[in-house]
């Protein structure tokens, strides 16, 4: 409790804090692990800050190199998903709640179109997983399982809120808008 009452005055005392902490999910132990693991002069753009976090799909650590991402901030982005997910059944689901719970909707309804169909047989060929699961049976049928479908949408929304910390956390240090995205 002590340190979560030292956590909660290190994150009231910075702008950038103060946003984390405005939206539901994000209390004063997630807000310090952002602050003190994303140093914005190092992220020119979101996609720095989710390569860091370990949300670029294209890096593979290999044996004998060094980790390619921060262990602490993914083990955070993990728990700050998961905590848009608690708030998405609330009756104030707040803003990434909503997100999340959209999101999931529309992972639910692909796959039950057959638009993921590729992706779950590319899963079959990797075999990370026993003949009698659940994950199995749902790759077998062209479909991705539950739990793969809920990474998907938790992941969506922790990389809208680390685009939204960057644009933020790039206007309080420089005081201007970060470049746009290649695609605008």
């Amino acid at each position: 409790n002590q340190i979560k009452g030292t956590l909660d005055r290190y994150t009231n005392a910075s702008p950038l804090g103060k946003w984390c902490r405005s939206n539901k999910g994000v209390g004063p132990v997630i807000a310090a692990g952002l602050l003190a693991n994303i140093n914005i002069e190092r992220a020119p753009t979101a996609g720095h800050i989710w390569s860091f976090a370990g949300l670029n799909p294209s890096v593979e650590w290999k044996k004998g190199e060094r980790r390619p991402w921060n262990a602490s901030l993914k083990r955070l982005r993990y728990i700050m998903g998961e905590s848009f997910v608690k708030t998405s059944g609330g009756d104030d689901p707040g803003y990434y709640g909503l997100m999340y719970k959209g999101r999931k909707e529309l992972e639910v309804k692909m796959n039950e179109d057959g638009k993921l169909a590729e992706q779950a047989a590319a899963a079959l060929t990797k075999k990370r997983f026993g003949d009698d699961t659940v994950a199995k049976k749902h790759y077998k049928e062209g479909k991705l399982p539950p739990a793969h479908i809920h990474m998907r949408a938790t992941r969506y929304t922790v990389k809208r809120f680390l685009s939204d910390y960057h644009l933020v956390a790039w206007w309080l240090h420089y005081g201007e808008l970060p470049v746009k995205p290649f695609a605008i």
